[in-house]
């Protein structure tokens, strides 16, 4: 895959050199990132067994922080693992990290939460004894400017994405096994990542975002029942509706996707990323964000302005 230069993903960052001396959050100390070692035997590296969140630093406020807290501690408390840590201390250590690192904007952190070391290298859960290993790692991170210019390359792939009595989706796990496998595919058939289908064989989500398409003025995502249901996902459908834009979460085919006027994915390190093509069929007759992208992009950026108080380049 190294020989794919072209190939790029919805997480691509600029390179930011200071990445390699931060500080990273580690069970309640602020350590070199060196320093930052978890035990082999901890759940997480073991087993896939602990939930984690993606949030955005800008003017020194963590966008939607509540959102991605109700998220996190609902997915904990459904696998019966037990935080340590109330939201205002999470939001207390994270701040501290981030004053750390001398960061205010363009920061993007991941918050790791695992069952913690196992008592011996096994399955049940009763075995991880000390407690949980909470990490979180704020990096320097502004997206890569192709991601607008270029838009990403989408091929759907065999792998499903899920049902929710086998793993469901609505689960942000350390496990995600399926969404690599997926990713995998896509990289094999040429393109940069995967869009994934439900069980049923409706168009879902793709390995690492939502999925929105756009046809005839309309805004179209899944209905959720398959794929997480990320906090940027949820803010674009509000947006809409709160603008006037026609917006439904519905089953829809790679027919419908195919002919889309636009697409484009949602995350909270890329906000709204365009779609250049999906299984080598090119989505829409423009280069980069479609009108309706441009739009919805323009009334993110305001949202986050609003609730940061900060202008949003």
């Amino acid at each position: 895959m190294s020989e794919k230069s072209s190939s790029h993903s919805t997480h691509d960052a600029e390179q930011d050199l200071r990445n390699q001396d931060i500080k990273i959050f580690l069970n309640g100390k602020i350590v070199q990132r060196d320093q930052a070692l978890v035990s082999v035997y901890d759940s997480g590296f073991m087993l896939g067994d602990g939930m984690w969140e993606g949030m955005r630093l800008y003017n020194g406020i963590w966008a939607f922080f509540d959102e991605h807290m109700d998220r996190l501690f609902n997915s904990c408390k459904s696998v019966s693992l037990d935080i340590g840590m109330t939201k205002a201390e999470i939001l207390d250590a994270l701040n501290a990290t981030a004053q750390a690192n001398g960061m205010t904007s363009d920061a993007h952190c991941r918050l790791m939460i695992t069952r913690g070391p196992k008592a011996k290298p096994f399955q049940h859960p009763g075995l991880s004894r000390s407690g949980p290993t909470v990490v979180a790692i704020v990096e320097h991170s502004k997206p890569a400017e192709s991601l607008m210019a270029k838009g990403i390359r989408l091929a759907t792939v065999p792998q499903v994405r899920g049902l929710p009595m086998s793993q469901d989706a609505k689960y942000n796990s350390h496990s995600k096994l399926n969404c690599v496998i997926a990713c995998l595919q896509a990289e094999q058939a040429g393109a940069d990542e995967a869009l994934m289908l439900d069980p049923n064989g409706f168009v879902n989500t793709t390995n690492a975002c939502n999925f929105f398409i756009v046809r005839r003025g309309e805004v179209w995502t899944s209905t959720g029942d398959y794929c997480m249901n990320g906090v940027t996902r949820q803010k674009v459908i509000d947006l809409c509706r709160a603008n006037d834009i026609p917006v439904f979460e519905k089953n829809y085919s790679l027919y419908e996707a195919y002919g889309a006027d636009e697409a484009f994915l949602t995350g909270t390190f890329g906000a709204q990323t365009p779609v250049a093509s999906i299984d080598g069929k090119s989505i829409g007759s423009h280069t980069g964000a479609g009108p309706m992208t441009q739009k919805i992009r323009a009334l993110y950026k305001n949202l986050i302005a609003e609730h940061t108080s900060s202008p949003v380049e």
